[in-house]
C-alpha cells in the first residue's frame, strides 16, 4: 500500500494509506465546531482541482507543527491561510497545510512539490 514521504528527504509522513476518489465538502457545522475529517482515516484522495494530497490529520505521525507560530493561527484550530504549518520531522521542511478551525474543511493538504507517494513502505 502507498504512504507519503518527505520530498527533501524521504522520510516517511504516513503509514501505509490508500488511495480513494476526492469526497465532496462536509455540510457546514452549526457554531463553533470542528467539520469531520473530509477524508477518512487510512485513506488520501488526490484533489482533480488542485493535484493536492489530501489527508486525514490523524494519519501523519512524521510531522510536526511548523516552528514558526503565525503559520498555526486559527479560532477553534488551525486555519491554514498562512502557508504551510507542519513540517517534516526527519528534516523540518514545509511539507503539508493542516486545516482544522471551526469555519474550515477538516484535512491536510500535501502540495505534490513537498512529499512523494511511495510504492512500498521503506525499511
Amino acid at each position: 500500500m502507498p504512504f507519503i514521504t518527505c520530498l527533501n528527504c524521504h522520510q516517511p509522513l504516513t503509514g501505509e494509506l490508500q488511495e480513494v476518489p476526492m469526497p465532496p465538502a462536509a455540510e457546514k457545522v452549526e457554531g463553533h465546531r470542528v467539520a469531520p475529517p473530509r477524508v477518512s482515516q487510512g485513506n488520501y484522495a488526490i484533489s482533480p482541482k488542485t493535484g493536492m494530497i489530501i489527508l486525514n490529520p490523524g494519519d501523519l505521525p512524521g510531522t510536526a507543527p511548523h516552528p514558526d507560530r503565525e503559520r498555526r493561527n486559527g479560532c477553534c484550530g488551525l486555519d491554514g491561510l498562512d502557508g504551510p504549518n507542519l513540517v517534516c520531522r526527519g528534516c523540518g521542511a514545509d511539507v503539508a497545510t493542516q486545516q482544522s478551525d471551526c469555519w474550515t474543511d477538516h484535512l491536510v493538504a500535501a502540495a505534490p512539490d513537498t512529499v512523494t507517494i511511495g510504492a512500498e513502505t521503506p525499511g
